[in-house]
C-alpha cells in the first residue's frame, strides 16, 4: 500500500492521515465544493474535488469517488464513517476497480447493514437480541397492533437499513403507531434505499454500552473492552467514556464474549462496533447493532488501550496484522470524549451553521487529545453533521478524566456561532453524572436543569 484515499471529510479525514503518515503512506483527499478550503484538504498529499456541497453528488457518488482515486493513482480507499463506509456495493466497486478496501468484507456490511438480518445472525450467535418484529415492507400489509402487542410498548419503529440514530422513532402507544411507521418508511426510503422497518421494544432507563472488536476474517477476533454512550440528544450520542462506570464485572466480560462471538460466527474482519442496550434495573443486556466501520468514538478505545485502531484496519488490509493475544490486552485509567457541536442546546440542539470568527481550542498534551474538522476562519455549512472537534481526555480514574474534560471545555473559545460547549461542561458537572447516574433519557429528563446550569 503506497497511496491512500479517504473517502471522507472533516476530522475523520484528517485522523486518517495522521495515522497514515506515521505508517509512510501517502494521503489523497477528496471534497467538495462546499469544502475546497478545508483542513482535510490541505493537509493531504492530493486533493480532488468531485462535485457540489450535497453529499449525494459528491461525498455519496461511487463513480465519483473512484474516479477521484484513479486519478490520484491511489492504491487503497479508506471510507472512514458516514457516507459510504457501510455501502457494500461500494466496497466491491473499490476491491473490483484492483484497490484495498480498508474495511469489513462486502457481505459482512450488506449483512450487518440490514438491521433485522443482523439480529438474527446475533441470535444465531447466541446473543440475545431486544424483542422485535419481522421487517415490514413499504406497501405490505401488517397487522401492526399485534406486532406491536407482541412487542411491547413502549416500542421504537426502526429503519432495517438505519444507522448511528438515523430513522428510529419512539412509540408510546398504539394512537400513532401506523402513522409513525408510514414517516419511517417514507423516511428511509428517502436516505437509504429502502423503506423496510421493524418494531423493537424500547428500554426507557437503559444504558448504551458498546464493545469496540477486531476480526481476523478466519473466525477468530478480539475485543479492546467496552465504551458507554448513553449521554444522547435525538438518539445521537454527545458524550462517550470507557471503561462503563458501574458495570458489574460479570457483565462486562459476558458482553464482551457476546461481542467476540458475534464476530466468530460472521468470520468479522477489521474493527467494528458490536453495541448493547443494558437495563439499569436488572443488568440484562441486549443486542442493538452492529457498525461495521470505526466509530467517531474510537479515541476513548485508543485512550485505554494504548492502541491505533486506523492503523491497526490498515495493517490488516495489507496483511501485516493476522491475529492478537487477547490476554495482552488491557484497559488503563480511564477516558472521556465531548462532542463539541455547531448547535444550540435551547432551540433543541437546532445546528447552527456560519462563519468561525473565532474558533480557539487547546493544545494536546499528555492525557489531552484534540480532533477537530475546522480552523478558525472556516465555514461551518449546513450541508453535513455539525460536529466541530472531539475533545477526548484520558485519566487515572473516571473523576479526574471528567474534571480534566470540563476544564478542557472551558478554555474552548468559538465565536460567529452558538455551541453545545456549555452545555457539555454541565452535563459533566451535573450530581446524576458524576455519580455514574446515567442512561439514554439522561439529557431529556435533565434538560432544563442542564441548560440552567
Amino acid at each position: 500500500m503506497n497511496r491512500l484515499l479517504v473517502a471522507n471529510r472533516g476530522e475523520i479525514a484528517r485522523r486518517i492521515f495522521r495515522s497514515a503518515r506515521e505508517l509512510g503512506i501517502e494521503t489523497v483527499a477528496v471534497y467538495s465544493e462546499a469544502d475546497a478550503g478545508s483542513a482535510h484538504v490541505e493537509e493531504a498529499d492530493q486533493a480532488i474535488a468531485i462535485g457540489p456541497a450535497a453529499a449525494r453528488e459528491s461525498y455519496l457518488d461511487t463513480a465519483k469517488v473512484l474516479d477521484a482515486a484513479r486519478r490520484a493513482g491511489a492504491d487503497a480507499i479508506h471510507p472512514g464513517y458516514g457516507f459510504l463506509s457501510e455501502n457494500a456495493g461500494f466496497a466491491e466497486a473499490v476491491i473490483a476497480a484492483g484497490m484495498i478496501w480498508i474495511g469489513p468484507a462486502p457481505e459482512t456490511l450488506r449483512a450487518m447493514g440490514d438491521k433485522q438480518r443482523a439480529r438474527d445472525l446475533a441470535e444465531q450467535a447466541g446473543v440475545p437480541v431486544v424483542p422485535g418484529s419481522a421487517r415490514i415492507e413499504t406497501g405490505a400489509s401488517a397487522d401492526l397492533d399485534a406486532l406491536a402487542e407482541a412487542v411491547g410498548y413502549p416500542l421504537l419503529v426502526k429503519a432495517s437499513a438505519g444507522g448511528g440514530g438515523i430513522g428510529m422513532r419512539r412509540v408510546n402507544d398504539g394512537a400513532k403507531l401506523a402513522r409513525t411507521v408510514a414517516d419511517t418508511q417514507s423516511m428511509a426510503e428517502k436516505s437509504f434505499g429502502d423503506g423496510a422497518v421493524f418494531l423493537e421494544r424500547f428500554v426507557p432507563r437503559a444504558r448504551h454500552v458498546e464493545i469496540q472488536v477486531f476480526g481476523f476474517g478466519n473466525g477468530e477476533a478480539v475485543h479492546l473492552f467496552e465504551r458507554d454512550c448513553s449521554l444522547q440528544r435525538r438518539f445521537q450520542k454527545v458524550i462517550e467514556e470507557g471503561p462503563a462506570p458501574g458495570l458489574p464485572d460479570g457483565v462486562r466480560r459476558d458482553m464482551a464474549a457476546a461481542a467476540v462471538a458475534l464476530c466468530r460466527e460472521t468470520r468479522y474482519s477489521g474493527a467494528g462496533t458490536v453495541e448493547f442496550i443494558l437495563d439499569t434495573e436488572t443488568h440484562e443486556f441486549f443486542f442493538l447493532e452492529m457498525n461495521t466501520r470505526i466509530q467517531v468514538e474510537h479515541p476513548v478505545t485508543e485512550m485505554i488501550t494504548g492502541t491505533d485502531l486506523v492503523a491497526m484496519q490498515i495493517d490488516f488490509a495489507r496483511a501485516r496484522l493476522s491475529g492478537m493475544d487477547q490476554d495482552a490486552l488491557r484497559a488503563e485509567g480511564h477516558a472521556v470524549e465531548c462532542r463539541l457541536y455547531a448547535e444550540n442546546p435551547a432551540k433543541m440542539f437546532m445546528p447552527s451553521p456560519g462563519p468561525l470568527t473565532v474558533f480557539e481550542l487547546p493544545e494536546a498534551s499528555p492525557g489531552l487529545r484534540i480532533d477537530a474538522a475546522y480552523r478558525q476562519g472556516e465555514e461551518v455549512t449546513p450541508y453535513y453533521d455539525p460536529m466541530l472537534a472531539k475533545i477526548i481526555v484520558h485519566g487515572p480514574d473516571r473523576a479526574t478524566a471528567c474534571a480534566r474534560a470540563a476544564e478542557a471545555l472551558r478554555s474552548v473559545r468559538v465565536e460567529g456561532i452558538a455551541t453545545n460547549r456549555d452545555f457539555l461542561i454541565a452535563c459533566l458537572e451535573s450530581a446524576g453524572f458524576r455519580d455514574g447516574d446515567i442512561h439514554t433519557s439522561f439529557i431529556d429528563d435533565n434538560r432544563k436543569a442542564l441548560l440552567a446550569a
